[in-house]
């Protein structure tokens, strides 16, 4: 007889005990001893059948408990590092809360035992290069440039394309998204060259412009019209958002340079009405009221706080500031509402709170709660900040503004005085121009 030793996976039968008309028999198979009964000595081929269904029994048996205990033992996903903007010692007014990016970043990793029993693979959709992004009721819609919208559902704890985006409304590469209160969605697709309207339930409901008339980039519902950057013609078409009819159009021509829009590429309006235009041609932001006449502008192309090199998304807070990002800058500015500069959060990189190639932003007041695990426990929430990168693993990336409980912060305007001190200190301390840093440190009558 073979033994195990020998390579094979042998088998051995051992009679421990024998009773009157039965033995108990112990089987190695594998080199593992399986308990089983002979159910009558007389008859030894039919007990070792009997024996070798009964092992085969225990060892799926055991099999079955070996992946319910790896699925039970599965681990949720750890909890990723607290970074907060502007970096200590100041204080800080934004924190980085998480990061999604595929379909297992909300429906979580199946158990082993799950995906043994179903065969239910998990699903491989992720997100390729957003731009766009919206949320609303629990839904986070983004639009990726290949040829949809996925959306994120925190209520289901699901992920994948519109719904409604087939058929009448199939997209070719949409670009933004924004959402009116009633739950209608405009999504803009300049090579279908239409803004794609979708209901509340995120069905097709209509489509306003002619395809290849324009290209529309981004729109904004407000009061009964639509707002759309088009920039194809460098201007911004107004349309009757019940009848889909332009009633106007402006941004292409005006008296000042600086009103005449060259790529305008995102819009936000503010508490009072005023519609901000992202212009990545002209690297600023221009100020308009609703029917179009000119009013500022923010920024310039340049490298310092302030300055810009590709501006893109924009959103304004309940407060009117004014959230601006910059894909060359891979940051996010915020600016008051007269267009100073407060600061700016987000950096280069792969880590947690970093964007790469950053495009769209989104301010959320409405959906905290889905994200609340997440916040710090000395740190207070005002609302959520949503910013897409276009590369990477971090293509959703969700922040928090607020501030550190039980501590006073300066105002906005205390905080503008506080910056103009620091540059005017900045330039007492600056030696003149020919004087040498030791002689601008002497004191006044030294030698």
């Amino acid at each position: 007889m073979r033994t195990p030793g020998e390579g094979q996976s042998a088998v051995l039968h051992r009679v421990v005990r024998r009773k009157k008309r039965s033995c108990i028999i112990l089987k190695l198979t594998g080199y593992r001893w399986y308990r089983t009964e002979i159910i009558s000595n007389r008859d030894p081929v039919k007990g070792v059948e009997k024996m070798n269904q009964t092992g085969k029994l225990l060892f799926l048996g055991a099999m079955i408990l070996t992946l319910l205990a790896a699925g039970c033992a599965t681990a949720p996903p750890p909890k990723e590092e607290n970074v907060f903007y502007p970096p200590p010692p100041a204080l800080p007014r934004v924190q980085f809360l998480t990061s999604l990016t595929r379909a297992k970043d909300v429906e979580g990793q199946k158990p082993g035992f799950e995906a043994f029993i179903t065969g239910i693979k998990e699903s491989s959709q992720r997100l390729d290069k957003p731009y766009g992004i919206a949320m609303y009721e629990g839904k986070i819609y983004v639009c990726d440039t290949n040829d949809r919208v996925f959306v994120f559902d925190l209520n289901r704890n699901t992920f994948g394309p519109l719904e409604g985006g087939k058929g009448r409304g199939k997209l070719i590469q949409p670009i933004n998204i924004n959402i009116d209160k009633d739950g209608t969605k405009y999504v803009t697709d300049p090579i279908r060259g239409q803004v794609v309207v979708f209901d509340r339930n995120d069905q097709y409901l209509k489509a306003i412009g002619t395809p290849g008339k324009w290209k529309p980039v981004d729109a904004l519902p407000y009061e009964g019209r639509v707002y759309v950057a088009d920039i194809d013609h460098s201007e911004i078409k107004v349309f009757d958002a019940a009848t889909g009819e332009m009633v106007k159009n402006f941004g292409s021509t005006g008296e000042k340079f600086e009103a005449i829009l060259d790529m305008p590429v995102n819009l936000a309006f503010d508490s009072k009405g005023y519609l901000y235009v992202s212009d990545a041609g002209k690297f600023q932001v221009v100020k308009f009221d609703r029917d179009g006449h000119f009013i500022s502008t923010i920024g310039k192309l340049g490298l310092n706080v302030g300055h810009f090199q590709r501006p893109k998304g924009i959103a304004i807070d309940k407060e009117d500031r004014i959230f601006v990002v910059d894909a060359s800058f891979f940051n996010v500015q915020v600016f008051n509402r007269d267009g100073q500069n407060l600061f700016f959060f987000g950096q280069g990189g792969t880590g947690p709170g970093t964007l790469i190639l950053p495009a769209g932003i989104a301010i959320d007041h409405d959906n905290i709660k889905y994200f609340e695990k997440y916040v710090a426990p000395n740190f207070a929430i005002e609302y959520l900040v949503l910013v897409t990168s276009q590369f990477g693993d971090r293509s959703v990336n969700v922040f928090a503004f607020g501030k550190e409980k039980g501590t006073k912060y300066p105002t906005d305007e205390e905080l503008l005085e506080q910056l103009k001190e620091r540059l005017l200190r900045q330039v007492r301390e600056k030696p003149a121009e020919g004087e040498t840093a030791t002689e601008a440190e002497k004191p006044a009558g030294g030698n």
